[in-house]
């Protein structure tokens, strides 16, 4: 687990350098007013690290707990990560706003520090809800229902079906 728990930090350590960058961007050179730079920013450079960290997360943190990688598997791993995701964005969003409100720092620095509490409640959403260990039965359905595998024998071709 300390070397899953690495891992993570790595990724997410990406993850908030794209983050951070897109909000940087955002708040800079698109957005001017509160709403546009503290909500819309960091909703905008949110998802933009959600996804970069799912691939992270699915590819090389949890790869061991995804048998019969697919378009549905990916799908499926993909979207109940983006909603355990919204629950860490909730949780960074109430904590970026109450250090904007408690210390008038910049939307970057509130952030920053947001990212730090909201990462431990990502992390225990992605190991135990989003990458828990499925018992081996349901893996085996998952691999029985896999689209990619085609069990056509050999001699039978779908064009002369």
């Amino acid at each position: 687990m300390a070397v899953k728990y690495l891992k993570f930090i790595v990724s997410r350590l990406i993850g908030t350098l794209v983050d951070t960058f897109i909000l940087w961007v955002f708040s800079t050179y698109v957005f001017s007013s509160y709403i546009g730079n503290y909500v819309i920013s960091p909703t905008i450079s949110f998802e933009v690290a959600v996804f970069t960290n799912f691939l992270f997360s699915y590819y090389w943190i949890w790869n061991k707990r995804i048998s019969g990688k697919n378009k549905k598997t990916f799908i499926t791993h993909f979207i109940l990560f983006n909603i355990s995701c919204v629950l860490g964005f909730i949780v960074k969003m109430v904590f970026l706003l109450l250090f904007e409100r408690l210390f008038g720092w910049d939307v970057i620095y509130c952030n920053f520090l947001a990212l730090l509490i909201s990462g431990i409640v990502n992390y225990a959403l992605a190991e135990f809800i989003v990458f828990k260990k499925r018992p081996p039965i349901i893996e085996a359905i998952n691999n029985m229902e896999s689209p990619e595998k085609d069990i056509t024998p050999n001699f039978i071709t779908k064009k002369g079906i």
